[in-house]
C-alpha cells in the first residue's frame, strides 16, 4: 500500500536560532515591564523564600568547611599568643623580682646611711661575699679588711641592732662571728629594768640564751636587751635581742630565758662596721692575796737558809 506521505520520527519544532531570538525578546520583555511596573516583585518573594532552603543547603558544605579551617587557625593563633604571654609573664615576674629586691635593699642602704648620720661614732658599710659553709658556725666574711683599717673586735651592726663581732682579718676580707654563734657573748642590759647581763649564743641563727640569771631576776617576755657598752667593744644601746620566754623553776637557781636576735643575721647583704670607740683605761693587774697571817709568814722566812 503507498503512502505519499512522509513520516517523520522527530519532531524538531522551530530552529535554535528563532528559539534564542524569541526567549532574548521575552527577557528583555519582561525586565522592562518588572521594572516599570513592579509585576513579579511579589512572584520574586515566593520564589525567593521556595528556594531559599536549597541556597543553605548547597551553601552548607562551604561554611562548615570555613568555619573548621578558621576555628584551627584561632585555635594556633590562640596557643602561639599564649605560649607568648606565659613567656612575657615569667620575664616579667622575674624583672618585678629584681625590683622587689633592689627596692629593698635601697630601703635598707638609706636606713644604714641615715644611722651613719646619726651616730656619734665613726662606722664604714661593708657587703657580705661568703657565709661559712658549715651549718654548725655562724660566720661570714664581709668586703672590707685591714686595708680599710678594719681591726679585730669591731662591731657589726645593720638597721636593727648588733650582727656580730670582726674577729679575724685579712688584706681585703675580714670575718665576722654572729651574736648567735654558740661562742660568742655580748654584755647587754635590760633597756626596761637596767640589769646587766650577758647573752650567749646557742647556735641556732634564731635563738639566744640569758644564762645564770637567777630565779628572782626582773626579767619578763618582751624585754629588749641592749648592749650595755661597759666593756668598750660594744657602743652603748644598741638593740641585740628580746626575750621570747622566761622559765622560772624554784628546784633550779637560775631562770631558763630564752632571746631572739633583733639584727637580720641572716638576712641583708650590707652591714655597717663600727669602729673608732673611745679607749679605755687598761684594766689593773690583779693583785695576789693570801689568807695566811702574818706570823706564819715571818716564821717561813726564818726557816729558809
Amino acid at each position: 500500500m503507498d503512502d505519499t506521505r512522509t513520516l517523520r520520527f522527530f519532531n524538531r519544532g522551530p530552529s535554535p536560532v528563532a528559539r534564542l531570538v524569541f526567549f532574548s525578546v521575552l527577557s528583555v520583555l519582561l525586565l522592562f515591564v518588572d521594572s516599570r511596573y513592579q509585576y513579579l516583585e511579589s512572584t520574586r518573594k515566593v520564589l525567593a523564600v521556595m528556594i531559599y532552603p536549597f541556597q543553605r543547603l548547597t551553601a552548607l558544605p562551604g561554611e562548615a568547611i570555613g568555619s573548621v579551617a578558621v576555628y584551627f587557625e584561632t585555635q594556633e593563633r590562640l596557643l602561639a599568643e599564649n605560649a607568648q604571654l606565659r613567656q612575657q609573664h615569667d620575664a616579667d615576674a622575674a624583672q618585678l623580682s629584681q625590683l622587689q629586691a633592689i627596692q629593698a635593699e635601697n630601703a635598707q642602704l638609706r636606713v644604714l646611711m641615715d644611722l651613719k648620720q646619726r651616730v656619734d661614732y665613726p662606722m664604714q658599710m661593708a657587703e657580705i661575699v661568703y657565709v661559712e659553709r658549715d651549718i654548725f658556725k655562724r660566720k661570714l666574711f664581709v668586703d672590707k679588711g685591714s686595708q680599710a683599717n678594719v681591726l679585730p673586735g669591731q662591731v657589726v651592726v645593720d638597721d636593727f641592732g648588733v650582727v656580730g663581732q670582726i674577729t679575724r682579718t685579712y688584706p681585703w676580707l675580714s670575718e665576722v662571728t654572729l651574736v648567735t654563734d654558740k661562742d660568742h657573748s655580748v654584755p647587754i642590759q635590760n633597756q626596761r629594768s637596767g640589769l646587766r647581763a650577758v647573752v650567749f649564743g646557742s647556735g641556732d641563727i634564731n635563738e639566744m640564751a640569758l644564762r645564770y640569771m637567777p630565779v628572782s631576776a626582773d626579767i619578763v617576755e618582751g624585754d629588749v636587751l641592749v648592749t650595755s657598752g661597759i666593756d668598750g667593744t660594744y657602743p652603748p644601746d644598741l638593740p641585740v635581742a628580746k626575750v621570747t620566754r622566761v622559765e622560772r623553776d624554784p628546784a633550779y637557781p637560775f631562770a631558763r630565758i630564752t632571746c631572739a636576735p633583733l639584727a637580720g643575721v641572716d638576712r641583708h647583704r650590707a652591714l655597717m662596721i663600727v669602729s673608732g670607740l673611745p679607749v679605755l683605761p687598761e684594766r689593773p693587774a690583779t693583785v695576789e692575796t693570801t689568807t695566811e697571817p702574818e706570823g706564819a709568814k715571818k716564821r717561813l722566812k726564818r726557816r729558809k737558809p
